[in-house]
């Protein structure tokens, strides 16, 4: 197995996860919270996929799907067309709301099939490469791709467990 077919892997998990975790849902599903200040499954998965989406778009040298594919306009959230998620409080959280499953899904699948169409086309020397020299030590396009990876799985975990107290 080549080092992006590992990649590929790790992110076809993840959409297997968002599928599970908002299949079904209604959109007070989607919204509900677990506890004062948690997050909720829409905000969860929208958040993962905003990441995806801004970090590999960034790594490939792309448009974000969420700007470039219309989807700010889709989900019309009150929030900076450029806004992951990343920080928010929970007054925040509690503005992303959603009509449907099926929205969050679509932009997940959106910038999943983005994801995949980038990584399949690198080889093991591309993801030596340096993407971010404001850490030390500088990161690689390996380490940013596993490090999304890896966030979008907690993430996603997250909803299924928001998902399983439902």
């Amino acid at each position: 197995m080549h080092s992006p077919d590992v990649l590929i892997e790790g992110y076809n998990r993840i959409k297997e996860e968002v599928h599970a975790a908002v299949d079904g849902l209604s959109p007070e599903q989607l919204h509900a919270r677990p506890g004062k200040g948690a997050n909720s499954i829409a905000w969860l998965i929208w958040h993962l996929t905003r990441v995806q989406d801004d970090h590999v778009a960034e790594a490939a040298g792309n448009d974000q799907a969420w700007l470039a594919q219309g989807w700010a306009e889709r989900f019309d959230l009150p929030l900076p067309e450029t806004d992951t998620g990343y920080g928010h409080s929970a007054k925040e959280v509690g503005q992303v709301r959603v009509p449907s499953g099926e929205l969050l899904v679509d932009y997940y699948d959106a910038v999943h099939e983005r994801t995949l169409a980038y990584v399949s086309a690198l080889t093991a020397a591309d993801l030596d490469r340096v993407v971010d020299e404001g850490w030390d030590p500088p990161v690689t396009l390996g380490v940013r791709l596993v490090s999304v990876l890896t966030d979008d799985l907690q993430h996603v975990g997250q909803a299924a467990y928001a998902r399983g107290l439902l």
